[in-house]
């Protein structure tokens, strides 16, 4: 990543999101939910269940909170719909964005995400215009000053559960899984009492733009804002530079 840490990154992410508690957990109650109509309630039979209840965790989602949903989705045959929508566009100087959404209403998330790229005059585009530009992959984020583990024995912990890859950065550990196989190697991580800084399946950019205009910059800068202030939008990826 052109010479700093994806962690840095991550951290800088948490802390902002830190003060949009509120945000989180809705986003992540809307997970157990899908999670749950799709697999039922209890986590020992359903691994996506199991891996939202981990970033939960990771959230600092209060355990009753988590009980509280998965029973609320399991009782309810009434429960909010949701479903899955992605979006995929163009920020300033060709940026590619992707915005993986989980919304009860088509209309007012289409209308929010258009009204986002428009206020930082991008523009949206056809499925698929820019998802080739990223490759789907588990990735787990592993930071060094919560691990005690040797990084030759966390990399074959990670290697023999099934991770495609394993690299050390300056200031954290990264392991990358085909989508499939994310939860094994989570589980198998957890299993060891490794600390996670950040676990998902993700779309990793395969190069990453520079904007070296400041307007640009803050024209980008309002587009990601406005979608991390929507309850719909779950994830943005984007193969910004920053």
């Amino acid at each position: 990543m052109s010479g700093h840490s994806k962690f840095a990154n991550i951290k800088h992410k948490k802390e902002k999101n830190d003060a949009k508690k509120g945000k989180i957990f809705t986003v992540i109650g809307r997970e157990i939910v899908v999670a749950v109509k799709e697999g039922g309630p209890d986590p020992a039979n359903n691994s996506k269940l199991r891996d939202v209840i981990a970033k939960a965790k990771a959230n600092n989602m209060p355990n009753d909170t988590i009980d509280r949903g998965i029973k609320k989705a399991a009782g309810d045959a009434n429960a909010d719909n949701y479903e899955y929508i992605t979006y995929e566009g163009y920020g300033p100087s060709g940026v590619a964005v992707i915005v993986e959404t989980l919304t009860d209403n088509k209309n007012r998330t289409a209308s929010n995400v258009r009204s986002a790229f428009t206020k930082g005059n991008g523009n949206i585009g056809t499925p698929g215009c820019v998802s080739f530009m990223f490759d789907k992959k588990g990735q787990i984020i592993i930071d060094k000053e919560e691990c005690e583990m040797d990084s030759d024995d966390l990399m074959m912990i990670a290697l023999d559960a099934g991770a495609e890859d394993f690299s050390e950065e300056e200031d954290s550990f990264e392991v990358l899984t085909a989508p499939d196989d994310f939860s094994a190697v989570r589980e198998a991580l957890e299993k060891e009492g490794i600390p996670m800084a950040e676990a998902d399946v993700a779309m990793i950019p395969q190069t990453y733009v520079e904007l070296s205009d400041e307007q640009d910059v803050k024209n980008l800068q309002r587009t990601l804002d406005l979608l991390e202030d929507d309850d719909d939008v779950q994830y943005v990826w984007h193969n910004w530079d920053e």
